[in-house]
């Protein structure tokens, strides 16, 4: 599990793992969510996979456009 930048500064995400098809993203209180190409879109687990390796806009990203399409 890579840590999680937060450069914004106030994200409840604590931590990633990116695999091929999917990320699995950590919250600050332990709870663990998987979006894959499946569960979320392709397009959207890569939007993602960028946005935990650039430090900034993930819990954004997730609250607009992906919400409740984990696995």
């Amino acid at each position: 599990m890579q840590r999680y930048a937060n450069y914004g500064g106030d994200s409840s995400i604590a931590g990633y793992e990116i695999e091929p098809t999917r990320i699995r993203v950590m919250f600050s209180d332990g709870s663990l969510y998987s979006y894959s190409y499946a569960s979320a879109r392709k397009s959207n687990v890569e939007q993602m996979k960028q946005l935990a390796q650039s430090g900034y806009g993930l819990n954004s990203f997730i609250m607009r456009n992906v919400r409740n399409r984990y696995e």
